[in-house]
């Protein structure tokens, strides 16, 4: 069987498409014949089905421009896993933009109307924009050609944690205020702040205290104004990011805590009904701009960290809405999990 290289498709003939369209999902249909992708070509090279491509046997192949060995580790581990996959070109599947395989579920092929996941390949050095994420699998291939999958997800955020607080005055400090005579709502049922002592007092982060304060539900000398000036000091630009990103998860009945001791924006709970009965937190929430770029390394780690304490990794993207702080409508929100497929 004679194959050839013709830009960036290998050309074969009828024979190819009955032993590997038909029967195990390789290549695309054309005209009768089938069209493979360098990197199918590359595996069936691999596998010793073919000898050959103009001349170039798998190591002389593998080490051409046709074919990424980056993207020839993920092809490879999928199929030994027992999934046929498509590369994801232009004219070969369905939304091909920003991945670079189809996968079929397992028993299935790219004549049937399933996909599995839709694999986006990097390797561990490379840079991935987080608005890239979501609705896709990351393989991330590392220096020894192992694969990590890391399913990404763009995912609402919502809860049943809206208890009504009375309003409450409140002190400002240098990085925090505390309310000393607060209502026991505050603490005990909507789970804002830490109790200073036993006698009651709470003490509230900055971002804590400017929600509270925007909201009405907190006076400090200053205003809101004041607490959020005081965060910017401390914080810089990351505060607005920060408040915007508490005050969508308080919105939408999520009761945000700090996530510091996980190395976290925020951890959160979803169901709070007291301080007293907490359940598990969730959520791990990382605050970032929208133009964030991801070193594999470090997501791989924030996921890991994550799963080791039973939690979701969440990223939440957020975009500056000009000289205004941040727009906490504009926040989008990925989860990232490791994904065994």
């Amino acid at each position: 069987m004679e194959l050839t290289l013709d830009g960036d498709v290998v050309r074969a003939g009828y024979e190819a498409r009955e032993r590997f369209y038909d029967s195990r999902g390789y290549g695309k249909v054309r005209n009768g014949d089938i069209d493979l992708a360098p990197v199918e070509a590359a595996h069936l090279l691999y596998r010793g089905d073919i000898e050959s491509i103009d001349g170039m046997d798998f190591r002389a192949f593998l080490g051409s421009a046709a074919v990424s060995e980056v993207a020839f580790a993920v092809y490879k581990d999928l199929r030994d896993r027992g999934f046929y996959l498509t590369p994801a070109r232009e004219g070969w599947v369905d939304d091909a933009a920003g991945t670079d395989f189809v996968v079929y579920p397992r028993g299935k092929g790219p004549w049937d109307n399933e996909v599995a996941y839709r694999v986006r390949v990097v390797g561990e050095r490379d840079t991935v924009g987080a608005t890239g994420l979501g609705n896709c699998v990351l393989a991330v291939v590392d220096e020894e050609s192992e694969v990590t999958y890391l399913d990404t997800e763009r995912r609402d955020v919502a809860g049943t944690s809206d208890a009504v607080v009375p309003t409450t005055e409140g002190e400002l400090l240098e990085e925090r205020v505390v309310c000393w005579e607060p209502p026991a709502e505050l603490y005990e049922q909507a789970f804002y702040g830490q109790r200073l002592d036993d006698e009651g007092a709470v003490q509230l982060s900055l971002v804590e205290a400017a929600y509270l304060a925007r909201e009405g539900l907190l006076t400090v000398e200053g205003g809101a104004a004041a607490v959020v000036e005081r965060g910017r000091e401390v914080e810089g630009d990351r505060f607005d990011r920060r408040l915007a990103v508490y005050a969508a998860l308080r919105g939408s009945g999520v009761a945000p805590k700090t996530g510091f001791k996980f190395g976290a924006d925020f951890r959160t709970y979803a169901d709070v009904e007291s301080a007293e009965n907490l359940g598990h937190s969730e959520l791990l929430v990382r605050v970032l701009p929208a133009g964030h770029r991801f070193e594999p390394r470090d997501l791989a780690l924030d996921v890991r960290l994550a799963h080791g304490v039973r939690k979701t990794m969440m990223f939440a993207l957020t975009a500056d809405s000009g000289g205004e702080g941040t727009d906490s409508d504009s926040i989008e929100w990925i989860a990232v999990e490791r994904l065994t497929p």
